[in-house]
C-alpha cells in the first residue's frame, strides 16, 4: 500500500489556485493518505518524497534552464525543447518622441498653408486687377518711355526671326547646290577618264566643278557663322530681357493690385479694424512698390545693353555676310578665304561632322 501511495505522489498534478500560488505537496499528501485510510507511519513515509516535490517547485533551476516534454511525464528525449532558444518578443520602445514628431508635422502643415493662402490672396487680387483693366473700370500704371522701347524690342525680334529663319533656308539649299556640284564633278573626271575624245572637255568642267564646291564649302562656312550668331542674339540675348520684361509686367500688376486695395480700404471706414487692414494694406504695397522698382530699373538696364550689344553683333555679321557673298560669286577665291580670316572664321576639316571609330564603337 505504502508503494501505490508513492507512485500515486510521484504522478500526481499540482494545482494552481486562483492567485497563481501554488499548494505545496505536503499538503496534498496528508489529504491523499488521509482519503486512502493509512496508517500515520505510512503518510509519514510519503512525506520525502512530497518534500522533494516541494523543493522542486520552490527553489527549482531557472526556466531557461528547464525543458518542455513534449510527451508527457518520462517521455522520449527527443520531444525535449530547451527553453532557453525559446526567446521573449523584444520590448524595446522607439527613443523617438512622439510628440515632438507631431509638432514638426503640424508646422509643416501650417507653413503649406500660410503659403497657399498667400498664393490664393495674390491671385485673386491679381485677376480681378487684370479683369478691372481689360474692361476698363481699373488703373493701370504705365511708363510710356519703357513701354515703346519693349515694343520695339518685340517687333525687332520678329524681324530678326525671319531673317534667321531665310538664312537657315539659303544654308541648307545652298549646301544641297555644293553637293550636287561636288557629284557632277566627280561624274566630269570618271567620264574624263572614260572618254578620250572627249577628255579634255570633262577635265575642265570637272575642274571648274570642284572649285566651286570648294569655295561653297568655304561660303558655307561664313553663312554657318552668321547663323549662328543671330541664333545666339535672339534665342537668347533678346529672350533673356524679354523674360526679364515678363517678371517686371507681372511685377506692375501685383503693384497695380495691391495699389487699388490699399485705395478702396482708404476710402471706407476708418474703426480700429479697418485701421489695422489699412496698416497691412499699407505694408504690402510698399513691398510690391520697391519689387516693381527694381524690375523696371533691371528692364531698363538690360534694354540699353541689349541694343548696344545688337548693333556691334550685327555690324560684325552683316559686314561678314556681304563679303563672302561678294567674294563668292565674283570667283574671287582668295577675297573669300581673307574674308573668313579677317572675322575669325574656322572651317571644319572635311569629315569632321562624322564620328570617330572610338565613338562608334
Amino acid at each position: 500500500m505504502t508503494d501505490s501511495i508513492l507512485s500515486k505522489a510521484a504522478t500526481m498534478e499540482i494545482p494552481i489556485n486562483s492567485n497563481g500560488d501554488t499548494r505545496t505537496a505536503e499538503d496534498d499528501s496528508l489529504e491523499q493518505g488521509a482519503q486512502i485510510g493509512g496508517s500515520l507511519d505510512e503518510i509519514v513515509g510519503t512525506l520525502p518524497v512530497a518534500m522533494d516535490l516541494q523543493q522542486v517547485m520552490v527553489s527549482g533551476p531557472n526556466l531557461n534552464e528547464t525543458s518542455i516534454v513534449s510527451g508527457g511525464y518520462g517521455g522520449a528525449a527527443e520531444g525535449i525543447i530547451p527553453t532557453s532558444s525559446i526567446k521573449a518578443p523584444s520590448m524595446h520602445h522607439s527613443n523617438s518622441n512622439p510628440m515632438m514628431s507631431e509638432e514638426a508635422t503640424r508646422g509643416v502643415a501650417v507653413e503649406k498653408f500660410d503659403s497657399v493662402k498667400k498664393w490664393s490672396i495674390n491671385t485673386y487680387k491679381c485677376t480681378k486687377q487684370m479683369f478691372s483693366e481689360r474692361f476698363g473700370r481699373g488703373t493701370k500704371t504705365v511708363d510710356m518711355e519703357l513701354e515703346a522701347q519693349i515694343d520695339v524690342l518685340r517687333e525687332t525680334k520678329l524681324k530678326y526671326e525671319c531673317i534667321l529663319r531665310l538664312a537657315r533656308d539659303l544654308t541648307n539649299h545652298f549646301y544641297n547646290m555644293v553637293q550636287t556640284q561636288q557629284a557632277l564633278g566627280d561624274t566630269f573626271a570618271d567620264l574624263s577618264q572614260k572618254s578620250p575624245e572627249l577628255q579634255d572637255e570633262f577635265g575642265y568642267n570637272a575642274e571648274t566643278q570642284r572649285l566651286l564646291c570648294k569655295n561653297g564649302e568655304t561660303l558655307l562656312g561664313a553663312i554657318n557663322f552668321f547663323v549662328s550668331s543671330i541664333n545666339t542674339l535672339v534665342n537668347k540675348t533678346m529672350e533673356d530681357t524679354l523674360m526679364t520684361i515678363k517678371m517686371y509686367e507681372n511685377a506692375r500688376l501685383e503693384f497695380d493690385a495691391y495699389r487699388t486695395d490699399l485705395e478702396e480700404l482708404s476710402a471706407g471706414p476708418r474703426d480700429a479694424a479697418a485701421m489695422m487692414r489699412i496698416e497691412i494694406a499699407q505694408q504690402q504695397y510698399q513691398i510690391q512698390k520697391d519689387k516693381y522698382d527694381r524690375l523696371r530699373s533691371d528692364v531698363t538696364i538690360k534694354l540699353k545693353f541689349l541694343d548696344e550689344n545688337k548693333v556691334k553683333v550685327m555690324h560684325k555679321q552683316l559686314l561678314l555676310f556681304h563679303n563672302a557673298i561678294s567674294a563668292y560669286f565674283a570667283g574671287n577665291q582668295q577675297q573669300l578665304e581673307q574674308t573668313l580670316r579677317q572675322f575669325n572664321v574656322k572651317l571644319k576639316p572635311p569629315g569632321s561632322d562624322k564620328p570617330s571609330w572610338l565613338e562608334e564603337q
